[in-house]
Formats: C-alpha cells, sequence, structure tokens
C-alpha cells in the first residue's frame, strides 16, 4: 500500500517530475510514491530520474487501472532544482 498517490493524469513527464519532487520532499525517507502518468515517457522518465536522485524505481503497478509507477524515497538522495528536475540543484 502506497503512502501517497499522486495522479499526474495527462501532464508530461516534466511537469510530472516538477510536483513529484515536491512531493518527495513532503513525503520524507522511506514513503512509497505512486504515480500515475499517461504521458508515454514516463516508463522511461521516472526510472531515469529515479537513478538521478537516488530515490529506489519500484517499477509499474500490477493491476492497477491506469499506468502507475512506484518509487520509494530514500533519505539519501540528492536534490534539483524545483523548476528543473533534470539539472541537480
Amino acid at each position: 500500500m502506497p503512502d501517497l498517490v499522486v495522479d499526474g493524469g495527462d501532464k508530461l513527464c516534466v511537469q510530472l517530475l516538477i510536483e513529484l519532487r515536491a512531493h518527495v520532499h513532503a513525503a520524507g525517507p522511506g514513503a512509497v510514491i505512486h504515480l500515475i502518468a499517461t504521458d508515454p515517457a514516463a516508463p522511461v522518465d521516472l526510472p531515469a530520474w529515479c537513478h538521478l536522485t537516488g530515490h529506489t524505481y519500484l517499477g509499474p503497478v500490477p493491476g492497477a487501472e491506469r499506468p502507475t509507477y512506484a518509487l520509494r524515497v530514500t533519505n539519501t538522495a540528492k536534490d534539483t532544482e524545483p523548476g528543473k528536475p533534470w539539472h541537480m540543484a
């Protein structure tokens, strides 16, 4: 069961990652976040962003009604710039 579900709807991945960054900060280390995202780039961008920042990508959520991806927030993650999710802070 996730600690937080973020419904990204049909937003582009860049916007999703900007919003996800804020949710990650609020959720704190150890939290599991499910991101609902229909952008076709999500299955590529989300694991890449997790690798860049150090969060743990848990993969697609089986049985979800809409495309949903899970990650675990780590306490050793690197921060990114607020409006630029691919740029390290």
